[in-house]
């Protein structure tokens, strides 16, 4: 047998003790996979959202979430006031609001389905330019479009009906903008809304384009210098916000890869420690037989290498069939996160390997090289 199939086949000659091994280090690897599988798709669907919108400042209340846009109400009059300030070009009014669907759970982010008012011939400033099928009238109409994500979801066509707050409304098309939470909701027009709501002349937020060659900073700046009680809210400083959150995750996952290295090396040096102590009078003949101290250490070494990244390969499967089970299990779950595996996803996950089983060797192939080949060979 050749050193490498020696290597190779070592690390299993007991197979429960390599399996529990294999086992501990896997379930690391696939904590470290899954968790970059989502953030790298939260990442992904961050960036479509954010430039899927033609506006570039939302407007809210103060104290409202600017980023979905809840929590409170602004007069509907101050989408005219807004469209005055200098470097504004185009405003428009959005109500959102969230409606339970009967007999269906598979849709929108929050357990809720997105609803969202504003007159039809604005539908640009949410990044809706085209459609499959026609847009909804304005006015007291029962016409409604739904994003891409929900028609799917709720299996509805151009022409299917749907029903929210208690009345049937005609889907006239279907839209998708890359905006994950848009295209898990739908778009009516913005009187309906508010007198199924109650919200007469009220609206979330007022999305605002700016001229092409304004700064929008500055316009922003403008509008909280004008009006005390609302905050305007660029592009960038939602982008500034979502990866503060998604900066927390990364942390999250470089804590779990210490601690996988950790309890990793800790499992390979007890593996590896207890094949040395059973195999000492192997490792005596082959001293005697000429072997050096350093081929003992790559032998050694080598074996637990393999150890760590057979565990690898498992823990990588792991973290891949965890996340498809756990979008499966909660199916609302798919229309926000879209995971993605990159190839830093797996050299990561590879590199911890090689490094458990780096660290989690050394000391018991330095322990094997070190043995005397007369006291091994009279080990019993």
């Amino acid at each position: 047998m050749s050193f490498l199939k020696l290597i190779l086949k070592n690390p299993f000659r007991n197979r429960t003790r390599a399996i529990l091994a294999i086992i501990g280090i896997a379930i690391g690897i696939a904590t470290i996979v899954a968790l970059g599988m989502v953030t790298g798709g939260l990442q992904s669907a961050t960036q479509s959202t954010l430039k899927a919108g033609a506006a570039e400042i939302s407007v809210t209340q103060k104290g409202s979430n600017t980023f979905i846009s809840t929590g409170g109400t602004v007069n509907e009059s101050l989408v005219g006031d807004l469209r005055k300030i200098d470097g504004v070009k185009d405003t428009a009014g959005i109500l959102r609001a969230s409606a339970n669907i009967s007999g269906s759970s598979n849709f929108g982010p929050g357990g809720g389905f997105s609803v969202n008012g504003i007159d039809s011939d604005k539908l640009s400033l949410v990044g809706i330019d085209s459609l499959n099928g026609t847009g909804f009238s304005n006015g007291s109409t029962n016409e409604i479009i739904l994003g891409k994500t929900s028609a799917n979801n709720l299996n509805k066509t151009v022409g299917s009906t749907i029903n929210l707050f208690g009345t049937d409304f005609k889907i006239t098309g279907i839209f998708e903008t890359g905006n994950f939470i848009q295209d898990a909701g739908a778009y009516m027009s913005l009187s309906t809304l508010q007198n199924l709501t109650g919200n007469d002349e009220k609206v979330s937020n007022i999305v605002v384009k700016v001229d092409e060659n304004a700064n929008v900073t500055q316009v922003g700046q403008s509008i909280e210098n004008n009006y005390n009680d609302l905050t305007a809210t660029t592009a960038a400083d939602q982008a500034n916000r979502i990866n503060e959150g998604l900066g927390t995750i990364n942390t999250a996952s470089t804590a779990i890869s210490l601690l996988a290295i950790i309890i990793g090396g800790v499992g390979v040096i007890n593996t590896m420690v207890m094949s040395v102590f059973e195999r000492t009078r192997e490792i005596g003949v082959l001293k005697a037989v000429g072997w050096r101290n350093r081929r003992i250490l790559g032998m050694i070494l080598g074996e637990s290498i393999v150890l760590t990244l057979v565990a690898a390969v498992v823990g990588i499967i792991m973290g891949i069939v965890g996340v498809e089970v756990l979008l499966n299990v909660i199916p609302s779950s798919g229309a926000v996160i879209k995971p993605v595996l990159t190839l830093d996803i797996l050299a990561r996950a590879f590199l911890i390997a090689l490094l458990v089983g780096i660290l989690g060797g050394l000391y018991p192939a330095y322990r094997a090289s070190r043995l005397a080949p007369t006291e091994a060979l009279r080990y019993e």
